[in-house]
């Protein structure tokens, strides 16, 4: 019999207001859903920052659910930038997450957006787990470039430094780009014995909110919602449940049973 039925899917990619024109969860309503939903655990993924992280893990606790803390940090790797998603598993793991999340913002010239370096990830992996991230982070980018030796290169000494706890992220919001990097991704997988797991970013609450988001993301592009090149995301970023997301990845199980497990 699969266990994995009766298990509950982990939204890990929740990003909150924290998450400057980008996130628009308000922690208050997201403590108030756990609540309802009666749901286990709930994954922080706020961009550039941990500012919520504090009010997170107070309110969602608050909710008889298990707070998981985590942030999304850009790394520079040659004249490349992006997100790379990093989970605390333990004390040590969220204070090396404040150390980069601190370093991002402290170690840069006045001109530069808030990054660290890729070579900043070894020296304070301890207790973090890593993820690849979704096309829109720095593999993404690199991906979209067609740098994929160079991929696969980082994706071997990321493996090196965190072992089981590195996961090929494969996600399905049908945004631009996300199935043919998900093909990569598989592909990598079995070239390097790397484990997937099934995640979805959850920008906003409830699925009506689409065009109130998609708004929001103008004002931080500081563009309009009738521009047609502009940052734009599918209507599925919303807080889908459990069984939801099971038939997203009906397909992967071990997507699921990675996830469920996390």
């Amino acid at each position: 019999m699969d266990d994995s039925k009766n298990k509950e899917f982990n939204h890990l990619k929740i990003h909150t207001q924290y998450s400057i024109c980008e996130g628009a969860c308000r922690i208050s309503d997201l403590a108030k859903f756990c609540k309802e939903k009666k749901i286990k655990a709930l994954g922080l993924s706020d961009s550039n920052n941990l500012c919520g992280a504090l009010e997170f893990s107070e309110s969602i606790a608050k909710s008889k659910t298990q707070p998981i803390i985590g942030s999304q940090i850009n790394f520079k790797y040659k004249e490349h930038m992006g997100k790379i998603p990093l989970f605390a598993k333990n004390l040590e793991g969220y204070k090396n997450l404040i150390k980069l999340s601190s370093k991002s913002f402290l170690e840069i010239k006045d001109d530069e957006s808030p990054h660290c370096l890729i070579e900043d990830i070894k020296d304070n992996s301890k207790g973090l787990i890593i993820f690849s991230g979704s096309f829109d982070g720095l593999f993404g980018k690199l991906f979209s470039k067609n740098l994929t030796e160079e991929i696969l290169t980082l994706f071997k000494n990321i493996k090196k430094i965190f072992d089981n706890d590195f996961y090929l992220e494969i996600q399905r919001h049908n945004d631009y780009g996300e199935k043919q990097f998900e093909k990569f991704l598989l592909n990598c997988s079995e070239k390097l014995s790397l484990p997937i797991i099934g995640t979805h970013e959850v920008f906003y609450i409830s699925k009506d909110m689409y065009e109130a988001h998609d708004a929001y993301l103008c004002v931080g592009e500081k563009t309009y919602v009738n521009v047609k090149e502009r940052r734009k995301y599918t209507n599925e970023h919303f807080l889908k449940s459990s069984d939801e997301m099971k038939t997203v990845f009906k397909d992967l199980p071990d997507a699921i049973e990675n996830n469920i497990n996390f």
